[in-house]
């Protein structure tokens, strides 16, 4: 163990922690980026942490349970204000995770005089829905209910200072990775160059600019082969597309993976494509497990990536410059051993999360004694 990690680990043991329940409130449909965030930040962080779901699969309540996380789902608006006023004796303080969670800290915060964090992970303001509920949270973080909002990326805050919410309760925290036992050993399959897609199947993860992207260069490149790992409402229309493209044996879709080491260690590439993001899970996972990225310089990914050092980047929603990056990438085996070992360092530099840890231990004290003053 070096230096670094010996101080980083020793913070964590000995970091100060709210004396009260940390109950994080969160409305979610299976195992995505803001809900592997959510499950090493508990094991991480000092705090009593519960988990309050407001919907979620029996799978993931099991395979928070299954960590040592206590976990409840409580469906709808009565049900979880009901368990929140049970615990309200106990003075907890709330972390609410976007806009869902957010409606119902702020009614039980209000309600109880609770300290009550905002954990934004991104905004996704695709339809009329979406973009009510990303103004609804934009005034609900304005008011003095809300103590102190935490988000993943920049890009987040820029959004949120723009709206009007007070600077000084703005907190820019990155997701960051626990310790891992080493890189997995690669795995190659002779003749075959493999892209990946992870993410949900939805348009803003920007399946359909992933196909954009890679139906043309498979067809420039017989060895290229592509996978899309996750599931979601665009997976029937995207089978089509490859269907219709002729390439059934080049780009599968094997679905949702509960353990995605066995994949990172056959990708050549990660490729996101998405139209919006934080602070993604998976580029962090990439980065440590030394998985080249081609991405979209959308949201915090540029705070992240530093083209040509230590990832390529394409213009937000360019599929040609995507492409070109990728083509790139093939063209030059040796670029991606130049890439990954910069991504590595990054990623346990800046991106480490014991060190993270403490960042979050100091808001929530911060929170709590705002509302006991």
């Amino acid at each position: 163990m070096d230096a670094a990690t010996a101080v980083a680990l020793g913070a964590q043991l000995n970091a100060p922690a709210p004396r009260q329940p940390i109950i994080h409130l969160l409305n979610s449909g299976g195992f995505y980026g803001a809900e592997r965030m959510l499950l090493d930040h508990c094991l991480a962080t000092p705090g009593q942490h519960r988990v309050l779901f407001l919907d979620a699969p029996q799978e993931l309540l099991a395979r928070f349970r299954a960590a040592g996380v206590d976990c409840q789902c409580r469906a709808g608006l009565v049900q979880p204000l009901l368990y929140l006023r049970e615990q309200h004796g106990q003075r907890p303080l709330l972390n609410a995770h976007n806009f869902k969670g957010l409606l119902l800290g702020w009614l039980a915060a209000y309600l109880w005089r609770l300290p009550l964090v905002a954990t934004q992970h991104g905004f996704t303001p695709r339809n009329l829905k979406q973009r009510v509920y990303t103004w609804l949270t934009l005034q609900l973080c304005r008011t003095a209910v809300v103590s102190q909002v935490v988000c993943v990326a920049e890009s987040i805050a820029r959004i949120l200072r723009g709206a009007g919410v007070a600077a000084q309760k703005i907190r820019v925290i990155p997701n960051g990775l626990p310790e891992t036992s080493g890189q997995a050993p690669r795995v190659t399959h002779a003749g075959e160059w493999l892209a990946g897609y992870v993410g949900r199947l939805s348009s803003e993860k920007g399946p359909d600019l992933f196909l954009d992207t890679l139906i043309p260069l498979c067809r420039r490149y017989p060895h290229l082969h592509a996978v899309m790992l996750g599931d979601g409402p665009e997976r029937a229309t995207l089978q089509a597309r490859i269907d219709a493209a002729g390439l059934v044996e080049r780009i599968r879709l094997p679905g949702f993976q509960h353990d995605m080491r066995p994949w990172m260690s056959r990708l050549d590439a990660l490729v996101i494509s998405s139209r919006t993001e934080g602070t993604p899970m998976i580029l962090l996972e990439a980065m440590q497990d030394g998985v080249p990225v081609v991405a979209f310089g959308v949201g915090g990914i540029p705070d992240v990536i530093e083209h040509g050092r230590s990832g390529l980047l394409a213009a937000p929603l360019a599929v040609d410059e995507l492409a070109a990056q990728l083509s790139a990438l093939i063209d030059d085996p040796a670029q991606a051993s130049e890439l990954t070992a910069q991504a590595r360092h990054i990623q346990r530099e800046r991106y480490h999360l014991p060190t993270l840890a403490q960042r979050w231990a100091q808001v929530y004290l911060g929170a709590a004694t705002e509302v006991r003053a």
